[in-house]
């Protein structure tokens, strides 16, 4: 059963699992975009409403819940505590946002995760905290119900049907010929997880006793920074990228909307999961190319369509 499914990670996941023998995939989710796979069946319902998620999702002896979409405690709850059936595992999707800013890199499993909400972030200063405060709530909950509970903290991901600016802030520049801007000194670094690997490393983990009760990072091994996300895109182009160069200071004072930060490293240890599995990452060139392919046929379409109208 995958809670949410529909988007994103949550929707590679679904694809990916459908290539496995034997799989019988159910996705639970609000019905907006529906999935229309073969081998896959949709329930529909809002997760935070006790009652459709008990009159939605059949009683059944689930092998596994994959929670994509749990944001906040009540998220777990209302989702854990309504299930009719039984789970055996439930895989939290969480986020490496969990940990606190510390000048040890890169960032463990084991390292302080938030005590509070993160002001400086904005709009976004309950998301890590909350994520926390979620994945406590899971722990208590499963063990209350007698389920085993694996924990997946993501890095930065990218890849097809991503719908955060992240890597898209890069391929709409060099599609409308436009200048990417590099922080010059370039010193801040990240790792990201490609979405397909992601998909792979969780299915991993589903039935594994080895991962049960465990809390893994996903992230890639491989150092990325907003110059070598350019050095790559010549590379798999073919073609000079125009860059502009700025000063951290001038790319504040002018609130240019960059993806990822430029006065902080983002990178995350993500070899506890690697080893146990002897999993090997996708470069990060490969992983791009494929998905600036999906990004042109998403954009060919679009064109296409509106054509027709």
């Amino acid at each position: 059963m995958v809670i949410g499914g529909s988007y994103f990670c949550g929707r590679v996941f679904v694809e990916e699992a459908l290539k496995m023998p034997g799989a019988e995939i159910h996705v639970f989710n609000r019905g907006k975009l529906p999935l229309r796979m073969d081998g896959v069946t949709e329930h529909v319902g809002d997760r935070e409403l006790a009652g459709q998620v008990r009159d939605a999702i059949p009683a059944r002896e689930w092998d596994a819940v994959v929670d994509f979409c749990a944001y906040t405690p009540a998220h777990v709850e209302t989702l854990l505590d309504n299930l009719r059936g039984t789970v055996r595992q439930y895989l939290l999707i969480s986020t490496t946002t969990v940990y606190r800013k510390t000048g040890r890199r890169p960032v463990d499993e084991n390292a302080p995760t938030l005590d509070g909400p993160q002001p400086e972030l904005g709009e976004y200063a309950d998301y890590g905290y909350q994520k926390c405060l979620a994945e406590q709530s899971a722990r208590r909950a499963c063990e209350r119900l007698g389920i085993v509970l694996t924990v997946l903290r993501p890095a930065i991901v990218y890849g097809y049907y991503n719908y955060a600016p992240r890597e898209t802030y890069f391929f709409d520049r060099l599609r409308h010929r436009e200048p990417i801007v590099v922080p010059e000194p370039d010193t801040s670094v990240f790792n990201f997880i490609w979405v397909v690997d992601m998909a792979r490393l969780l299915w991993q983990c589903i039935g594994e006793p080895r991962a049960f009760g465990e809390t893994f990072n996903l992230a890639s091994g491989e150092p990325v920074s907003y110059a070598r996300i350019v050095e790559v895109l010549s590379e798999i182009t073919g073609k000079a990228v125009n860059t502009l160069r700025l000063a951290p200071a001038e790319i504040a004072r002018s609130n240019l909307p960059l993806p990822f930060p430029i006065d902080e490293d983002l990178v995350y240890d993500g070899t506890k999961i690697d080893r146990l599995f002897d999993f090997a990452h996708t470069p990060f060139r490969n992983g791009l190319r494929e998905t600036l392919k999906y990004y042109l046929a998403v954009k060919r379409h679009e064109a296409a369509a509106a054509g027709e109208r």
